[in-house]
């Protein structure tokens, strides 16, 4: 069982440590009883009851200030990477928007290939299926609006899964297999002896 400062608690297995059992996400109050303890959700009222039979070790640990870890090269980054770089994908290509707004939701970039033509990208860091399917409800959407169409379809990604390459393939829609360090300027030493 871990209890965190900011008031979260998880409940984890001997043989499952990686993933909670259950768990209450904060804010959240603890109250401490003889045998149990209730942990109430500030918000939704929810309870978890814990009753406790014995205690094999008890331990705290100040783990001092947050250091506000962020993830590096979530789709965000790629997206913004790309879209500063939209040249990658050919001579001539164009930026026309980041997040194209449509009716069923953001298209990641909508840019213009080196003839002028609308093309619409998906961007993931694994491309699977589901991706390919997001990109394909989006340029049917995105073919309906005379000002864009024809609409051509890129789905960009780190890694791309080979039943989505098929998939994409069949409907007519480019892969492009993105390099997370290339984007950003960094150049690979790697030496093979």
């Amino acid at each position: 069982m871990i209890l965190k400062a900011d008031g979260s608690v998880s409940i984890h297995a001997d043989d499952r440590a990686f993933k909670p059992l259950n768990w209450m996400n904060p804010p959240c109050k603890l109250r401490e009883e003889e045998t149990s303890w209730t942990v109430t959700h500030g918000k939704t009222g929810e309870k978890l009851i814990l009753t406790i039979e014995e205690i094999l070790h008890d331990s705290s640990h100040e783990l001092g200030v947050d250091p506000g870890l962020q993830k590096d090269g979530v789709e965000a980054h790629l997206q913004e990477l790309l879209a500063d770089n939209i040249a990658t994908l050919g001579d001539g290509w164009t930026l026309i928007r980041r997040e194209y707004p449509t009716a069923i939701g953001p298209v990641d970039i909508l840019c213009r290939d080196h003839l002028g033509g609308t093309v619409a990208i998906e961007i993931k860091r694994r491309g699977e299926i589901d991706g390919v399917e997001q990109l394909t409800r989006y340029l049917e959407l995105l073919n309906r609006d005379s000002l864009l169409a024809p609409v051509k379809g890129v789905f960009a990604a780190q890694e791309i899964k080979p039943q989505a390459r098929v998939l994409a393939a069949d409907r007519g829609i480019d892969c492009v297999t993105l390099d997370y360090d290339a984007l950003r300027g960094i150049e690979r030493t790697d030496t093979l002896f």
